[in-house]
């Protein structure tokens, strides 16, 4: 039955995709077929867990690759499970993303790394919107808690991964992302202390961070105690001095958050100069899928990321929301990009890529990780992407 119906959607998906066909017109068609593969990868996964608590992450030697709750990632899946829910309303999403959040209550006290932000606001963040609990609210002010011990005064930045060998204080563009729990924290508690820590972070992500054409570095060792910048380098771009894609998309969906939370125009300023960084690059492949750096030399087998594509859409449909002026020019930037992802060179059909929506996502070239496969962070800021070109026109 299953076969029969992935053949039906794949007619009205094709159907649907005629030229002049704008991105609006096949949406209810994109989410039927993301509900379709979504059940097949429940169905898969859901074998393979043994009451563990584990993830599916990617795609690793024909084989899902699954993760414990301390991966950085564990919070895409059951976030994508609640915005199937907010997108078809059936209950057994809301079933199956309780079922996997709770799998994530541990996680509110590590404090072994910055991405405790990216995982319980995804998923208790998400649990929040549809079923509001004070267990919930104590989750997330305690995880907030967790994330602040990372902050170091003296230089006014959150720290992203321990000291190493070569960064003694590395702050990465994607920390932008997790600031979005620090604000959430300070609405439940009322205590200022979180969004003061988020907006101190952002304050010098801005003046460090960002080259005079709105670029990103990837990462920055900070002097913790006096906050001088000690090097500027990368780690899963192509070189120090480029713009490694998904970073330029943390950061465009990062400061769009702060500018929601603060209404201080100096975010939206940053967000609107980063969107037209992307937009405007000459790099930019015609069907706005960006190759996973924008300055790594192009061939026709240069890897493109459709995680850093369906970030940055995700962010853009939230952004035209807030520009004063010419914000159909972002809607429809968010509107092409998902467009070419829901098309048959990124979206999966029903039944392949082992349940997951996105082909062609990149984790890090420079490690030789994840390279030309699906991730469900790609997934999940897809599947976000849709719910808010849903709702937030």
């Amino acid at each position: 039955m299953r076969n029969l119906y992935s053949i039906l959607l794949l007619i009205l998906l094709c159907g649907s995709c005629a030229k002049n066909t704008s991105f609006s017109d096949i949406r209810e068609t994109i989410i039927a077929k993301a509900t379709n593969q979504y059940d097949y990868l429940y169905d898969t996964t859901s074998s393979q867990l043994d009451n563990k608590n584990r993830f599916p992450r990617t795609i690793e030697s024909d084989k899902i690759r699954l993760v414990y709750n301390y991966d950085w990632t564990s919070g895409f899946y059951p976030g994508s499970l609640w915005y199937l829910h907010a997108l078809t309303g059936d209950s057994k999403w809301k079933n199956r993303a309780m079922q996997y959040t709770k799998k994530l209550d541990t996680i509110q006290y590590w404090k072994g790394n910055h991405d405790v932000g990216f995982i319980i606001e995804c998923s208790y963040g998400n649990a929040m919107k549809v079923a509001p609990s004070e267990d919930f609210n104590k989750i997330i002010v305690q995880t907030a808690k967790s994330l602040s011990s990372r902050f170091r005064p003296g230089a006014g930045i959150i720290q992203s991964w321990n000291s190493n060998e070569k960064w003694d204080c590395p702050v990465i563009i994607d920390n932008m992302m997790n600031l979005e729990l620090l604000f959430h924290a300070t609405k439940i508690s009322g205590d200022p202390k979180y969004s003061d820590i988020a907006t101190s972070h952002a304050d010098n992500t801005i003046k460090n961070h960002y080259r005079d054409d709105f670029s990103s570095y990837h990462v920055l060792d900070y002097n913790k105690e006096t906050g001088d910048i000690v090097a500027r380098n990368t780690a899963q771009g192509y070189a120090d001095e480029s713009a490694w894609a998904r970073g330029q998309a943390w950061g465009l969906y990062g400061f769009t958050v702060c500018y929601r939370e603060t209404k201080d125009e100096k975010y939206l300023e940053q967000a609107i100069k980063i969107a037209d960084f992307i937009k405007n690059h000459p790099q930019l492949p015609e069907d706005k899928v960006p190759y996973w750096d924008y300055d790594v030399p192009k061939e026709k087998e240069t890897p493109r990321d459709a995680s850093a594509a369906s970030i940055a859409a995700s962010a853009l449909y939230e952004l035209s929301t807030f520009v004063k002026d010419d914000k159909e020019a972002y809607l429809d930037f968010a509107d092409e990009i998902m467009y070419s992802l829901s098309s048959s060179d990124y979206l999966a059909e029903i039944e392949t890529n082992k349940g997951f929506l996105l082909k062609h996502s990149v984790g890090s070239i420079p490690h030789g990780v994840e390279i030309d496969v699906p991730l469900n962070y790609a997934d999940y800021y897809f599947l976000e992407a849709l719910y808010r070109s849903k709702t937030l026109k």
